[in-house]
């Protein structure tokens, strides 16, 4: 898989999977997504993520339909995107170990019914839980994606570390260090993937720590890499802004309709900020906005399983002009980005988002340090047994 420097920065936006499974616990239907992949199709993504994570299990459990046959429609509906799927390596798309024969049953029939790129992750970086995913899909002529999912150490109170002390107990130093992320991301090299990605599922990494992995991983590694984030804790657009100022060759996004809060960040956003970065970008806008009205309808329809109820304010970069203290704002944050002034990039996507009415940041999330799809599961199954009193309570004990 080659990749050049100069090359553009690509996008992979996760409409088809991680964006509703963030915004409406997984439950966008395949009658829904059709109608609208004739224009995703023209866009011009080097990637759709539409299978795998929660939708195989919401498809059976929720929607009564078949996840196979949802694949084979949207290959055959997407004809000129690569289609992406989220693979939990040993896991499969389930919560337990499968054999390797099962492991490698799988992948096969994913790339058979339409999937080029698995990505495949283990939730606490267990190396060996991806080996034979990756020997699979490579086995079966698809791209492996390897994700090395970002985490942070253990906080511990001025208390908790006064009662160690007293003990004779030593608490634990720092674990996820840059060398550690880097050395997860070498053993999957050497595995054969075909890319990384720093997979930031909770939304915690801050721009100045994910511009120093990727410009970390550009110096060690010879593959692409990748940043998956997600905006809930309100670091999500900064750190891509940074993630593209330190070389990331792909980032992941959401359409506008679709975008911030527990998702990703916008599309619209990425594409007024390469421009005044000076990065190059082959997305068709003219389709994004046109399929904007259609997102809107379908977020409508998913009302009652919506977990933020916050749509932001109609805006086509192509068309509406944005007003001079907006139009700063994005000049202020590519300065802070090129100068890593963190807390000035911070500041900057925030007045941005506020502008356009994104949802703010969510500090119960921050703190419990859950990810997106977990979060809006969690609170559709509190709306379902009328329990949403209890929410945070909930959070804080997470």
């Amino acid at each position: 898989m080659e990749f050049l420097s100069n090359k553009p920065l690509l996008i992979t936006d996760t409409i088809l999977r991680d964006a509703h499974q963030s915004q409406a616990a997984t439950r966008m239907t395949l009658e829904q997504m059709l109608p609208a992949c004739e224009i995703l199709d023209s866009i011009g993504y080097y990637s759709l993520e539409c299978w795998g994570g929660a939708t195989f299990d919401a498809c059976l459990r929720f929607l009564d339909e078949d996840p196979w046959e949802r694949l084979r429609q949207l290959r055959a509906h997407l004809p000129h995107t690569k289609l992406q799927m989220l693979f939990r390596g040993q896991n499969i798309l389930g919560y337990k170990h499968y054999a390797d024969d099962v492991v490698d049953e799988f992948c096969g029939k994913s790339i058979d019914n339409g999937i080029d790129i698995i990505r495949i992750f283990d939730a606490l970086n267990d190396v060996e839980n991806i080996k034979s995913t990756v020997k699979y899909v490579k086995k079966y002529g698809g791209l492996a994606d390897c994700a090395v999912c970002y985490t942070i150490d253990p906080h511990f109170s001025v208390g908790e570390r006064f009662t160690s002390l007293l003990k004779g107990k030593k608490l634990p130093g720092k674990v996820f260090t840059d060398a550690y992320f880097l050395d997860k991301a070498r053993q999957m090299e050497a595995l054969g993937a075909d890319m990384i990605t720093i997979k930031d599922m909770s939304g915690l990494i801050p721009p100045k720590r994910v511009s120093g992995l990727i410009k970390l991983f550009k110096k060690h590694l010879s593959i692409p890499i990748d940043f998956h984030t997600h905006c809930t804790p309100g670091y999500g657009l900064a750190s891509v802004v940074a993630a593209i100022e330190a070389g990331a060759d792909i980032v992941d996004t959401n359409i506008w309709n679709f975008a911030g809060g527990p998702a990703a960040p916008a599309i619209e956003l990425i594409w007024i900020f390469c421009q005044k970065m000076g990065v190059e970008l082959d997305i068709n806008m003219e389709a994004v906005a046109k399929i904007n009205k259609e997102l809107y309808a379908i977020r409508k329809e998913l009302d009652a399983v919506d977990a933020v109820k916050v749509f932001p304010n109609p805006f086509n970069p192509l068309t509406d002009k944005l007003p001079e203290h907006i139009d700063k704002e994005f000049d202020r944050a590519v300065a802070a980005a090129k100068s890593g002034n963190e807390a000035e990039l911070i500041d900057a996507c925030h007045a941005i988002e506020r502008y356009f009415n994104f949802p703010k940041p969510n500090e119960l999330v921050q703190k419990a340090e859950i990810p997106g799809g977990m979060y809006t599961n969690m609170v559709a199954q509190l709306k379902q047994l009328k329990s949403e009193s209890i929410l945070e309570s909930a959070m804080k004990l997470i």
